[in-house]
């Protein structure tokens, strides 16, 4: 069993017992409500695009093994859009908050399993980069000199730590709910 009281703020457990009220009237409903947001708010600028074109990825739900893909992929938007909203507002926060830390989890699968690779340019590529054109920019030339080798795995590592951090998030909040200033509190008077 787990002991909740890591959320209490009781006065005898408190190194500084004056900021019990603190905790529980200021610190913890604004930190509560102020991640939810965030998580909420990243789900619906990520699926925004994909409610704009809602088949768009019918190849990356198939090839996640999730068929037929012109169900799942307007799904996938949907569940991100309004799901997003819907943790944001704290309104039925747990379900919304399960359903997309699952296709979170799937997508920190995904960026885990299939990399970006190693390089955008071949060797040629690389010499016809150092011998210069108008084609590229400076920070381009410097960006690509070996390759893409550098930018690629920066770019892979943000994209796995960031798809952890808003699966921790997700499941963070199917967990305990929406907290204290949600909808779910304010007109159901409980937690979903």
């Amino acid at each position: 069993m787990v002991d909740a009281s890591i959320f209490s703020n009781d006065k005898d457990r408190l190194i500084i017992p004056p900021l019990s009220t603190f905790y529980d009237k200021l610190a913890q409903p604004m930190a509560w409500t102020i991640f939810r947001l965030a998580v909420g708010g990243m789900l619906v600028i990520e699926g925004w695009p994909k409610i704009m074109a809602p088949f768009a990825q019918v190849g990356f739900v198939e090839k996640l093994g999730f068929y037929p893909g012109w169900l799942w992929s307007p799904t996938l938007a949907v569940m991100q859009v309004f799901g997003g909203l819907l943790i944001a507002l704290g309104l039925f926060t747990r379900p919304a908050a399960l359903a997309n830390g699952v296709m979170l989890a799937i997508t920190l699968y995904f960026h885990m399993a299939n990399p970006y690779g190693d390089a955008f340019l071949t060797q040629a590529g690389i010499d016809a980069l150092k011998a210069g054109s108008e084609f590229f920019t400076p920070q381009a030339v410097a960006r690509l000199a070996d390759g893409g080798h550098t930018f690629l795995h920066q770019v892979q590592s943000k994209a796995e730590l960031a798809s952890l951090f808003w699966t921790g998030g997700a499941f963070l909040f199917a967990a305990f709910g929406g907290g204290y200033l949600s909808l779910d509190r304010l007109l159901f008077r409980k937690q979903f």
